[in-house]
């Protein structure tokens, strides 16, 4: 049996004749950069993630650096984060001039630990990153507390958790800004790159609007230097179309979850041996962008090996921790000094959750892990 990590042909062939109408309307106007589709969509989205506004951008990486940029975040600030990420993270930080630093992780549910940010925090601090990892929220409100006690602004990298929500409250409406990626992968995907970021602030939704048109209103008047951070009506319409289907794919991912856990305890592997996703605390909605478990006893990559050869995709979010990665080698980090973040890059495996998934290829992927195991 061949068991994709992820497959999204099955989600185009159900949808394709609706996307390909909305991109024919497209190519028929010649109107590729912003305009109404794009606007159309902010409003959905906004909508969708219980936030007032949101500004349709390039990437979830540039959502990221835009949302530093109108905070005037630069040299000689520092923003706090996690190691435990995808390098977009950070490189958001480093892009704007800005030093990250990092925090460690809850060991439990692989998100920014707030007791561990509380610690990193100095005059010079203006931000904190917290990840929603995985398709969860980080624990929010002890991190808003030190926002509020220390005057920071939070923008939540939401990238992985559109719809996840954090006591009844949706990711990119905790903080003051939420960004969002709709890179193909995501569970709202474009035909190529795209992101959105979240505010509910008018102001900082004004300036996100004139900052990713390269600083200019009106046109050829230039207040700032911005960027070139604008969202192709080609994406716009294209998320369009698959945000209404969202919340189906989102309650398949969880059923899936859900099976996960029984066939695990079925076949015997208990945390002794293998961990599943846990809930983070004031977790209320996880939309499982990724399924990660850990593999105990140093049994990791010889898992992984036996279901590559198995014909099961798998996938390690993240084979090494950013503090230790070579390009942040000045920061003058070590090893050992983010254990929670060192253990999990060396037990971490993602199997496949994707929604069309199917029971029978989940019990092989379970048969298979148990197999390598035994």
């Amino acid at each position: 049996m061949q068991v994709p990590l992820l497959d999204l042909k099955p989600q185009y062939r159900a949808l394709k004749e609706e996307i390909m109408a909305e991109i024919g309307a497209i190519c028929d106007s010649q109107m590729f950069i912003l305009g109404e589709k794009v606007q159309k969509f902010e409003a959905e989205i906004a909508q969708y993630c219980h936030s007032k506004h949101a500004c349709g951008v390039t990437s979830g990486s540039d959502a990221l650096i835009i949302s530093l940029m109108v905070e005037g975040i630069g040299p000689g600030d520092e923003v706090i984060t996690s190691p435990f990420t995808f390098f977009a993270t950070v490189g958001a930080i480093c892009r704007v001039g800005a030093t990250p630093v990092f925090a460690d992780i809850d060991p439990v549910t692989f998100n920014l630990d707030p007791a561990q940010v509380a610690a990193k925090i100095t005059p010079r601090t203006r931000a904190i990153i917290p990840v929603h990892l995985f398709g969860q929220c980080v624990d929010m409100d002890p991190l808003l507390e030190l926002a509020r006690k220390h005057n920071l602004i939070v923008v939540e990298d939401a990238c992985q958790a559109i719809g996840a929500e954090y006591k009844g409250r949706r990711a990119g409406s905790i903080g003051d800004y939420g960004c969002f990626s709709f890179f193909p992968s995501k569970n709202l995907g474009g035909f190529g790159d795209g992101g959105i970021v979240t505010v509910n602030d008018d102001e900082k939704n004004r300036l996100l609007r004139v900052f990713r048109n390269h600083g200019m209103d009106p046109r050829y008047y230039h207040h700032f230097i911005g960027g070139n951070f604008r969202l192709d009506a080609l994406q716009a319409v294209v998320l369009s179309v698959k945000l209404k289907y969202l919340d189906d794919w989102t309650a398949a991912r969880q059923r899936n979850a859900a099976e996960y856990g029984e066939l695990f305890a079925a076949a015997g592997l208990h945390e002794d041996r293998v961990v599943l996703p846990a809930a983070a605390p004031g977790s209320t909605r996880h939309v499982y962008n990724q399924f990660s478990i850990r593999i105990k006893g140093g049994r990791r990559d010889a898992v992984k090996q036996v279901l590559h050869d198995a014909g099961v995709g798998c996938d390690i979010y993240y084979p090494v921790p950013l503090h230790e990665q070579e390009c942040f080698r000045s920061l003058g980090y070590r090893s050992g000094d983010m254990p929670h973040s060192e253990q999990a890059v060396r037990e971490v495996l993602a199997i496949p959750i994707y929604p069309e998934s199917t029971l029978d290829q989940r019990q092989y992927v379970v048969a298979t892990i148990k197999q390598a195991l035994s």
